[in-house]
């Protein structure tokens, strides 16, 4: 009985470990759920139910693929403000003309300013 406890013992640290890490190296654009800090802080003060927890509920889901983005979303990695839910994304910038008139107001506004600055 007690190799049973030890050997449980082992494999909850290696758990947490392994938990621990995978919450650190993960993106956090990609968590599940909950903010990334709150994932590191339920595993380390929650070993066993926070380590399964992660692995249930907050590691991201792998190999699936993403689900298929809404008219107003983008899928830009190195940018998560662009996967905000609700922002305006043009699907094709050529063909939406009202958004090429605000950027076309947007660059001589800021021409205007840059102007008046000098």
């Amino acid at each position: 009985m007690l190799y049973f406890g030890g050997l449980f013992g082992v494999v909850t640290l290696c758990l947490v470990i392994f938990a621990v890490v995978d919450v650190i190296t993960t993106d956090e654009g990609s968590v599940r759920n909950l903010p990334k800090m709150l994932w590191l802080l339920l595993v380390l003060l929650f070993p066993l139910v926070g380590s399964i927890a992660w692995l249930v509920a907050g590691r991201p889901v792998v190999g699936t693929g993403r689900a298929r983005l809404g008219a107003y979303e983008r899928d830009a990695a190195a940018f998560p403000e662009y996967n905000r839910p609700g922002r305006f994304a043009a699907g094709n910038p050529d063909d939406d003309e009202e958004f090429l008139r605000r950027c076309r107001e947007r660059a001589e506004e800021q021409r205007r300013k840059g102007r008046e600055n000098q």
